[in-house]
């Protein structure tokens, strides 16, 4: 399998090279060269698996020389020994309808830890046979950067810049990742928003002085193998929900359109999809652009999801490429006027086309408030903000599949919120109890490129 830029200018990578690259060279974001495709009968072969057998048959595809069985094989083994589930993705019923596909049982208790803890393993693997090192640099509303942390916290050849928005994570987040105080582990608090720090990292990795000097490698969803690892609880759940003789719907609350994606990928491989219906909050620019085809960036809301408070959703642009029949210099033009002028214009065409299997909803706070109050009513589910929101929008479809909405984050990482709209206060898991007296320690910095690229080449290791 081969890697192209949604942009078109870009090298051609292989699976090792796309990986450790993040962002493409030209700006745009690396996608296979086709979507892989499974028969039915290579899905039904698939049914009774372990999860880790599952992510090595949906992965394989996609890695060719780079990582063959018995790597991927390894590799899952040893990242998902770590879940605190041995379904690693276990799916509950609320009704007869409504499913709930638990993504939070990995260390840092957020849907981030299933592909990270694997992206971290890969990252060493292809570094120590080549005997080069990395600069990770990350932007993250709560939950990639302390994924990312804790997947490559000691790991040889990997220095880690995060970026995150400082004051508008909840302090379960920020702990997770400022408490780890290995040496390759930087956390940098900027004062603005979570588009400015991923504005800030794509800028850094733009400017060709920078990246010339340090070897720059991604772990947010621009990173494709984040998205792929992340195919793989489309299959494990709807193949426990009776596919692929069986359709199968979802409802994905998402900022940064990194885990809707996923699914879109999945339905490209021929897993039964009836639906993937994206779930925003007040911030809805994916909402607008999905039922308007009104792809401009507004003004950030904080509210109680923080992970969803993204004006820009990276990840949009891969659909957007296939949209645009894969036409790398036609989209290059249209994401430069994008980023010039903070507003694009879906065609007609492309919105009909997406909405073949796209649905979208935007939930506000007290429908968010609402929901998580009727899932612990109806079935003593208690929910964090985010994945109140994708039950929200999945309880308004008006399909007859089964949905499955994806609980992106355990309640305890959002404790004042789920204390306000139920009165309940979720607790930590014990493997987590002590990390408010854990100490402490980022740094505070303004979001200005000058000043972020001085602080990494103070420290960074050069090529």
């Amino acid at each position: 399998m081969r890697y192209i830029s949604t942009r078109g200018q870009a090298a051609i990578l292989d699976f090792e090279g796309a990986t450790l690259a993040g962002l493409a060279s030209d700006g745009g974001l690396y996608v296979p060269q086709h979507w892989p495709r499974f028969t039915t009968a290579e899905i039904a072969a698939m049914a009774g698996l372990s999860y880790v057998e599952v992510a090595v048959r949906v992965c394989r595809p996609f890695t060719g020389d780079c990582l063959d069985e018995a790597a991927l094989r390894q590799i899952f083994t040893i990242a998902y020994g770590r879940f605190a589930h041995e379904a690693v993705v276990p799916l509950k019923q609320l009704d007869h309808r409504h499913f709930l596909a638990e993504i939070f049982h990995g260390p840092t208790l957020a849907f981030k830890d299933i592909a990270l803890q694997a992206l971290g393993l890969v990252f060493e693997r292809f570094l120590g046979r080549s005997g080069k090192h990395v600069t990770v640099i990350g932007a993250t509303s709560g939950d990639t950067g302390s994924a990312a942390i804790d997947a490559l916290a000691g790991r040889a050849g990997v220095e880690v810049y995060m970026l995150h928005p400082h004051g508008r994570v909840s302090e379960v987040q920020r702990r997770q990742m400022t408490t780890v105080l290995d040496g390759n582990i930087h956390n940098i608090a900027i004062e603005g928003n979570f588009d400015d720090a991923q504005a800030l990292v794509k800028a850094m990795f733009n400017d060709a002085a920078f990246a010339g000097r340090f070897p720059l490698a991604a772990v947010n969803s621009i990173n494709w193998a984040r998205l792929m690892f992340q195919i793989v609880y489309y299959f494990t759940t709807a193949l426990s929900l009776g596919a692929p003789h069986r359709a199968v719907s979802y409802a994905v609350p998402t900022g940064n359109f990194g885990d809707v994606f996923a699914g879109y990928v999945a339905a490209q491989m021929g897993l039964p999809i009836e639906r993937l219906v994206v779930a925003t909050n007040e911030n809805d620019i994916l909402h607008r652009a999905l039922v308007a085809g009104d792809y401009s960036q507004g003004v950030v809301q904080p509210t109680d999801a923080p992970s969803m408070d993204i004006q820009v959703s990276s990840n949009f642009e891969r659909l957007l490429f296939d949209l645009d029949g894969r036409d790398g210099a036609k989209l290059a033009v249209r994401m430069a006027e994008f980023e010039a002028t903070k507003q694009m214009r879906l065609p007609e065409d492309q919105r009909a086309a997406a909405a073949r299997l796209f649905t979208s909803a935007r939930v506000d706070s007290a429908e968010m408030a609402q929901t998580m109050r009727w899932a612990l009513a109806q079935s003593g589910e208690l929910l964090d903000p985010h994945t109140a929101i994708g039950l929200a929008a999945a309880r308004r479809d008006t399909g007859s599949a089964p949905m499955v909405t994806l609980a992106t984050a355990h309640p305890a990482k959002f404790p004042a919120a789920v204390q306000a709209a139920c009165g309940v206060h979720p607790e930590l898991p014990a493997r987590l109890a002590d990390l408010m007296s854990r100490p402490e320690r980022y740094d505070v910095a303004l979001a200005n490129l000058q000043a972020i690229e001085a602080y990494i080449a103070q420290r960074a290791k050069a090529k």
